[in-house]
């Protein structure tokens, strides 16, 4: 359900922000214009260059939105769970990166791709029986289980605390002796510190998903290969 609201409201922004593009922008199309700016210039191009940026936009800035909307239901009152923080969403976002970049390298270099990455050039061949799986684990294996569990674990124990420090606001406030509620006052105070908190993380994990799949990219691209 989450994620079908973060998806309604994603399109209902960019719909709004875009249905009347004008050369002097809105106050809506210019924060549309400043999200989409931030991607292309300091994830797309940044890692990418400018060709290959403009090929990739499209699936990274999809990502970093679904992955920012996606993560701040976790602090909107009465909604109160990033939907990112159950395995589904990042497993298939994390999916998503890995084909982009599997694709990319056979695109750019489809004979020697998965050599180069399996087989590194200057290496005794004694040394690929080790080497080999190495490589195959860290490249095809490990990027989208760590692209997949960081973003899940980093929001549900943002979860988790959000959940356990206004779960003790609650209780010192209206069920601990009088002698105790000054306590609850402390919790509330850091409830609402850590909920600031937690839109710098989801901000900052939608940007390190997209730059990390960024970066995959490029490396998938480069000349070595």
């Amino acid at each position: 359900m989450l994620r079908l609201i973060s998806l309604a409201v994603l399109v209902l922004v960019f719909w709004l922000g875009t249905r009347r593009l004008r050369l002097i922008p809105t106050r809506g199309q210019s924060v549309i214009e400043l999200g989409l700016g931030f991607v292309r210039n300091n994830i797309a191009y940044e890692m990418l260059g400018e060709k290959d940026g403009k090929r990739f936009l499209p699936l990274l800035t999809t990502i970093f939105f679904v992955v920012l909307f996606c993560n701040i239901t976790g602090v909107i009152p009465l909604l109160n769970l990033g939907s990112t923080s159950v395995i589904g969403l990042p497993l298939v976002l994390a999916v998503a990166a890995y084909v982009a970049f599997i694709y990319a390298g056979l695109k750019k270099h489809p004979g020697a791709f998965l050599k180069n990455s399996l087989f590194p050039s200057g290496v005794p061949w004694p040394l690929y029986i080790l080497l080999t799986p190495i490589e195959f684990l860290s490249t095809f294996v490990i990027r989208p289980v760590t692209l997949t569990l960081r973003l899940m674990m980093n929001m549900f124990v943002g979860h988790m605390m959000l959940v356990l420090l206004f779960s003790s606001t609650h209780f010192f406030l209206l069920g601990a002796p009088w002698a105790m509620k000054a306590i609850g006052v402390g919790t509330l105070g850091a409830a609402f510190a850590f909920t600031l908190f937690e839109v710098m993380v989801s901000v900052l994990q939608a940007y390190i998903f997209a730059v990390l799949t960024a970066v995959y990219i490029q490396l998938a691209l480069a000349e070595d290969h």
